[in-house]
């Protein structure tokens, strides 16, 4: 039997969708480092595009292969696939890093606080467990 249009997906894997806090946290923080290495090559102040091109790549290298950048690190949360939880890869990386860099996408979110550019690339973005 088919799902109804207003029942929510299960969370895959048993993974529980991180809050605005600690994704708000983990985008701020990666947004300055960014912002700290595009001003070692040019004034983000004066160009804007390299920070944003730097938070495309980061995002593409450490959620791709690592599951966090270093915000998402600090701020105890990761960015699963979704529905086996694992680590989405540099292909789904790249596109979920393109749609966070136009930021509209991001605000756009889901029941299960999947934004947009989540949902493009199929992941989840989780509390990482305390152990």
């Amino acid at each position: 039997m088919a799902a109804s249009v207003n029942e929510s997906p299960v969370t895959p894997a048993g993974l529980a969708p991180a809050g605005l806090g600690p994704r708000l946290a983990a985008i701020v923080v990666d947004w300055v480092l960014c912002l700290l290495i595009a001003s070692i090559f040019a004034s983000p102040a004066e160009v804007a595009w390299p920070p944003v091109l730097i938070l495309v790549v980061a995002n593409t290298f450490f959620l791709g292969l690592f599951g966090q950048t270093p915000g998402m690190r600090l701020a105890r949360i990761r960015c699963a696939s979704y529905p086996d939880g694992g680590v989405i890869g540099l292909r789904r990386g790249l596109i979920r890093g393109v749609l966070l860099g136009l930021f509209i996408p991001a605000m756009i979110m889901d029941g299960q606080g999947r934004g947009l550019h989540d949902r493009a690339a199929g992941s989840i973005v989780a509390g990482v467990p305390r152990s």
